[in-house]
């Protein structure tokens, strides 16, 4: 039975006390929250839970196998790499670290200690997600055109990164496991609408190696929440609606051909083909529930996770890469492509 220490009982770890006290093969061991009406809020719900307002002494705990970060992104780093050192295995809330160069020593300690890594990149672990990269993978797809995705709403504003670092995440996480490429360049523009605060509203524009483009728009000031993404492919499209209660993702058979016409290769005849539309079955599973269950299972088997510590790493190259196109209003940046992140 695998003792599991959450760090962090706020927006994000309720959910994981939750789900890990039903995870065949672990037990949540402590739980640590520097506000004690958090803390007994623990004690009420979960009273054979230990609870401490330190974090060190759950890193400490000779009960814990495993440390669970949820905390405010500039922490990440500091609590994981203790933890680390400690000798448990570690799973970070999104994204990895505040810097690539955190990212990549992170990495670089959990395997010199042969410890398992991971990020709580969610959405890789939904049915709706696990469905489109069979199907962007498949032969029915053709060659993969375009991301283009919408992710707003009004809130929940961080105070120590933009939005970027928390809405489009999630989108660079599902993009890092589902496309068959790795972006080589990032345009990015944001305001600040708050005085004092980080940008509330980006725009996001990837590019890569060939004619695939991705683009994504994040949002905290939105007047309604929107989750909608468009893959296109040269053979089929998908439309993933995260909201929609059932049909998740729709499958439909477009596309456009072009041919030369008898005028020459500057006259092409377009063709547009409009076929069926279907919504597959999708796994309706918490994804949260999959995610540690899948945790618990590389800790146990030795395996590697796949939301693990490289992955987190490239999606801070990402981040790290849009920030400083938004400072420059847009500049066409590089995407810095460091040891590990492969």
């Amino acid at each position: 039975m695998i003792g599991v220490g959450v760090i962090g009982y706020g927006y994000w770890g309720p959910n994981l006390v939750r789900n890990f006290a039903e995870v065949p093969g672990a037990r949540v061991a402590v739980v640590s929250d520097l506000r004690a009406p958090r803390l007994a809020e623990v004690q009420r719900r979960y009273p054979g839970v230990k609870t401490t307002a330190d974090p060190g002494e759950l890193i400490n705990d000779p009960s814990v196998d495993a440390v669970v970060v949820a905390t405010p992104v500039s922490t990440h780093f500091a609590l994981a790499m203790g933890a680390l050192r400690a000798g448990k295995h570690v799973l970070v809330e999104k994204p990895i670290a505040a810097a690539a160069e955190q990212a990549q020593r992170l990495i670089e300690e959990a395997d010199a200690r042969g410890k398992v890594l991971m990020v709580d990149h969610t959405f890789l672990y939904t049915g709706a997600v696990r469905k489109i990269h069979d199907l962007v993978h498949g032969p029915d797809f053709g060659d993969i055109y375009y991301y283009d995705s919408v992710r707003v709403n009004l809130g929940l504003f961080q105070h120590d990164v933009n939005v970027l670092w928390d809405l489009a995440v999630h989108d660079l996480s599902i993009l890092d496991h589902v496309l068959p490429a790795r972006p080589r360049a990032v345009s990015a523009t944001g305001m600040r609408h708050v005085l004092g605060q980080p940008e509330n509203i980006a725009y996001l524009t990837l590019f890569f190696d060939g004619r695939l483009i991705a683009h994504l728009h994040v949002n905290w000031l939105a007047p309604v929440k929107i989750r909608r993404t468009l893959i296109g492919g040269s053979k089929q499209m998908i439309v993933y609606d995260d909201l929609e209660p059932s049909e998740k993702i729709k499958v439909y058979d477009k596309g456009v051909t072009l041919n030369e016409s008898n005028g020459g290769v500057y006259q092409l005849l377009v063709g547009y083909r409009a076929g069926d539309m279907y919504a597959p079955q999708v796994d309706t599973t918490e994804a949260l529930r999959t995610e540690l269950t899948h945790f618990v299972e590389c800790i146990e088997g030795g395996r590697r996770p796949l939301s693990d510590g490289p992955s987190g790493l490239r999606i801070v190259q990402v981040l790290e890469a849009a920030a400083r196109s938004i400072a420059d209003r847009g500049r066409l940046v590089e995407i810095e492509q460091v040891r590990g992140s492969q």
